[in-house]
Order: structure tokens, then sequence, then C-alpha cells
């Protein structure tokens, strides 16, 4: 049972960002899509005890970073071609974690090091629990999401540190 103590503050522009790419629309991505196919996820990552981020990509290779204190990484994928692959493997790959999850209508927020994955379908939202570090050897679907999800994360990263020079780059240069 989880106490307050393991509760992460929350801004109100957290709050509705996250939801809003809950409840992204699957129409949005001009795609025949079965009822079941994963065409984006949601997945809350424990950064520190303070920090949570909230990773959200979509089919279409779209990979933003919200932060439960209101801060947020966004629309690095109009430029980075290796997020957008990174990204969309990962939700092109999601399909398998289905049958480990389960349909929730409530999205709650996780505490301690526990990592939410919700995955958006056409059918619904379901959601799966991933604890890094302890995925035992047999849930290989579990294994190579959480490997994909770790990537995309890497990317995200990795666009950061460009944008950051460049920005530098900038600045010196006027």
């Amino acid at each position: 049972m989880a106490n307050n103590m393991d509760r992460y503050p929350v801004t109100q522009k957290y709050l509705m960002t996250r939801g809003q790419a809950l409840n992204f629309p699957a129409s949005y991505f001009k795609m025949k899509l079965k009822r079941n196919d994963v065409y984006g996820m949601v997945i809350d990552i424990p950064m520190t005890q303070q920090v949570l981020a909230s990773m959200v990509c979509f089919i279409n290779g779209a990979a933003n970073l919200y932060f439960n204190n209101g801060g947020e990484y966004s629309g690095a994928a109009q430029k980075y071609r290796n997020l957008v692959q990174a990204a969309h493997t990962l939700v092109a790959n999601a399909n398998q974690l289905l049958p480990k999850a389960e349909k929730v209508k409530a999205f709650d927020l996780p505490s301690g090091r526990t990592h939410y994955v919700y995955l958006l379908t056409t059918g619904g939202i379901y959601k799966t629990v991933i604890e890094p570090g302890l995925i035992p050897e047999t849930e290989t679907e579990m294994r190579t999401i959480y490997v994909l999800y770790q990537r995309v994360l890497n990317e995200l990263r990795q666009c950061q540190l460009k944008d950051d020079a460049e920005q530098r780059k900038q600045q010196l240069g006027k």
C-alpha cells in the first residue's frame, strides 16, 4: 500500500498534458488500425524521489517527455530521425505486450521505482507494470519493450544535448 510520502508532487499542467496524451485520438494517424493495434504509449518513469517523467510515443515516431513539475521536452521528432526510428520501433513492437496488460479507465501515477506502461489502442487503453531490474528472464516481451523504451529515452537525451549545444552556439554567435 503506497502512502502519500511515495506520491509525486504534480502540477496541473502536467496532469492536463498527460491526460491529453492518454486520450489522443487514433484518427489523427491516417492509417488502418485494427481494434487492438497499439498506436501510442504513455510510460510513467520515476527519475528520482521528486521527479516523475511521462514519455509519450506514437506510431508516427513522435516522442515527448513531460515532467511532474510542469517541464517538458517536445518537438524533437521533427528534427531528429534517430528519435523517430526509436519511437516508431517501440510502438510498433508494443502489441506483444497487450496479453500482459489489462484494460483500464483510471490512470494512476506510479509510486516508488515502478514504471507504468499505458498502451493506447482503438479498443481502449491497457496498462502493464514494469519493475526495472526485476523483470524475469522468462518475460521476453517485457524485457524487449523495456529495452526499446530505454532506447527512446536515450535518444531524447541525445536530442536534448544537441539542442542545448545548438542554443549555446547561437548565443555565442550573437
